[in-house]
């Protein structure tokens, strides 16, 4: 590729990353049902992973991360930004595949500290009430699917059955819905193909542009399932953007406004006072 078209691709990446940081990662989200997964990413000489997750009921992309291992640094990583999105102490389900390393990282994102009725020591740490956790195990003979296992790591299968009719997630726990984004983020970055020329040299490269592809398909393009009839015209659809349906917008933006948007730096560090006091003795 051209290096000033890949200079470009890193720029615009991070300009998204900001973007992203500073609306969606807020916490103002009632997620209700969020949905994770792991893509495997073949790089030049080595292999990689991109751990990504979506808000079921308006197809939000909710983040993601890139490692060059599959190990629970990437899964507390990863919900970690779920969390960070979210609203404080909500009735909430996740569901994930077999990896073992999801229900006790998603237990250290969703929990808070609590104060101790009695005695002295740091406050305890106790997970949400209203946390459910669903795993979806899909059991496989030569390539060919055989079997699939739903089953609840955490929480009640009948609260979780709930929050799935809320989200219009389905009737059963499963992970559809974070594939299929798997297969737009395949589709749009071609370092993600699976059989391709593409292979990525850098991390940093998979991780801006997987920031730049998730940020335009949250505000950027129309999703079909969330049209909706306007009130009082039953013909006429409104069409949504993921960013739309969730609150966090109320326009269809353009690749130009996505990253011409102006972020607020972070504040700056308080720093400490490192002269010497004219009333200290010096020497």
């Amino acid at each position: 590729m051209n290096a000033r078209w890949l200079a470009f691709r890193d720029r615009a990446g991070k300009q998204c990353q900001r973007v992203h940081q500073a609306i969606v990662e807020q916490g103002q989200l009632d997620l209700v049902h969020v949905q994770a997964d792991e893509i495997r990413v073949k790089a030049r000489s080595t292999v990689a992973w991109m751990g990504l997750a979506m808000m079921v009921s308006t197809r939000l992309w909710l983040g993601g991360v890139v490692s060059c291992t599959r190990d629970t640094c990437l899964a507390d990583r990863l919900l970690q930004q779920v969390r960070a999105c979210s609203q404080a102490a909500c009735a909430r389900l996740l569901c994930t595949d077999g990896w073992a390393a999801y229900p006790n990282s998603i237990k250290r994102a969703f929990r808070d500290k609590v104060k101790r009725t009695a005695g002295r020591g740091r406050p305890s740490l106790q997970v949400w009430s209203g946390l459910h956790i669903g795993t979806v195990i899909k059991q496989t003979v030569n390539k060919r699917l055989r079997e699939v296992v739903r089953q609840m790591s955490h929480g009640s299968m009948a609260q979780a059955l709930h929050l799935l009719r809320r989200s219009a997630g389905g009737q059963v726990l499963n992970t559809s819905y974070i594939e299929r984004l798997n297969g737009t983020v395949r589709e749009r970055l071609a370092t993600l193909t699976r059989k391709c020329r593409h292979a990525a040299h850098r991390l940093q490269a998979l991780e801006t542009g997987m920031y730049l592809i998730g940020s335009t398909y949250n505000f950027c393009c129309f999703h079909q399932a969330l049209n909706k009839p306007v009130a009082g015209e039953a013909q006429r659809l409104q069409r949504q953007t993921p960013a739309m349906a969730s609150g966090l917008t109320d326009h269809l933006w353009s690749i130009s406004e996505l990253l011409r948007d102006k972020v607020a730096p972070a504040p700056m560090p308080r720093a400490e006072a490192t002269r010497p006091s004219p009333y200290q003795a010096v020497g």
